[in-house]
């Protein structure tokens, strides 16, 4: 039996940032599929995550993994085919490294992506957005962050893995406000701010504080912020929104909602800046 744990440690520390390149985002979803197979696996097995070995990690052990982020966690098709594409990148990796594992490999690579339809993404109208972003309490530390973590996600379009990374030095007011972000496939873009979104920043850097991570949103422990904290602190705003906008009751606002939002809005002129939309926010 191989121990998996060497494998994808050198997997995921060295061959896909040193050697493949793949961009600091890519590694930590990678991860994240990895955290959830080796859960479910652990949980089937008995064991722990450590003495888990490759062997483990079949066709048959993968499938099952696969129907159950479906059925259990009520994963999407997408996302089913996203954690399967991990685990097919892993075994390329291992193929030429563990020549005993090839049968192995090929019927892990065998397994098909599912197909999907694409579904309509359902964006939110004006008055939900200002709902939401008005539903934190701004006379707390927390609900100053949740505002401007809220706000910033909505205007510049962030993907939820962009918003939770950002750093403080990503964050500039000289010269007009503006973050850059390092987005998908390394690609760089700096984004201006509008000025309502550059003054909930300011806030929440004011009662910020110090802190031992360089990202710009903490967590209540003072660590960063990460993707299932945004996801439930999106959830309960939205759920506090939907007693003052019936149009969010009994709706499940996800973070892709809220960042594909922007393109949906009625502009007078497509060439309209950010910092023009003074009047567009005063209007919501």
């Amino acid at each position: 039996m191989t121990p998996i744990a060497p494998l994808i440690t050198a997997f995921l520390r060295e061959y896909m940032p040193v050697e493949r390149g793949f961009s600091p985002h890519t590694c930590e979803t990678y991860a994240h599929a990895f955290r959830l197979l080796f859960a479910f696996a652990s949980e089937r097995l008995k064991k722990q995550p450590s003495q888990l070995c490759l062997e483990n990690i079949d066709a048959t052990m993968l499938l099952e993994f696969l129907f159950h982020i479906e059925q259990q966690r009520g994963s999407s098709a997408t996302t089913r085919n996203s954690r399967l594409a991990a685990v097919k990148t892993f075994m390329r990796y291992v193929e030429s490294r563990m020549p005993a594992a090839l049968e192995q490999v090929r019927q892990i690579q065998a397994i098909p992506a599912k197909r999907h339809d694409q579904g309509l993404v359902r964006h939110l109208t004006i008055a939900e957005v200002r709902a939401v972003l008005d539903a934190p309490e701004l006379v707390t530390r927390l609900g100053i962050r949740d505002r401007a973590m809220l706000h910033l996600c909505f205007a510049c379009g962030l993907r939820v893995s962009e918003l939770v990374s950002l750093q403080m030095a990503s964050v500039t007011f000289q010269r007009g406000p503006s973050v850059h972000v390092l987005g998908k496939g390394r690609k760089e873009r700096a984004l201006p701010l509008w000025k309502d979104t550059a003054a909930d920043l300011r806030a929440w850097m004011a009662v910020r504080g110090a802190a031992p991570v360089p990202e710009l949103f903490l967590n209540a422990a003072g660590g960063a912020m990460t993707r299932a904290g945004f996801e439930y602190i999106l959830d309960k705003h939205t759920r506090v929104a939907a007693a003052k906008c019936p149009g969010l009751e009994g709706r499940t606002v996800s973070p892709h909602q809220l960042r594909h939002y922007l393109p949906c809005r009625t502009m007078s002129s497509s060439r309209m800046m950010p910092h023009d939309a003074k009047g567009l926010w005063d209007n919501m």
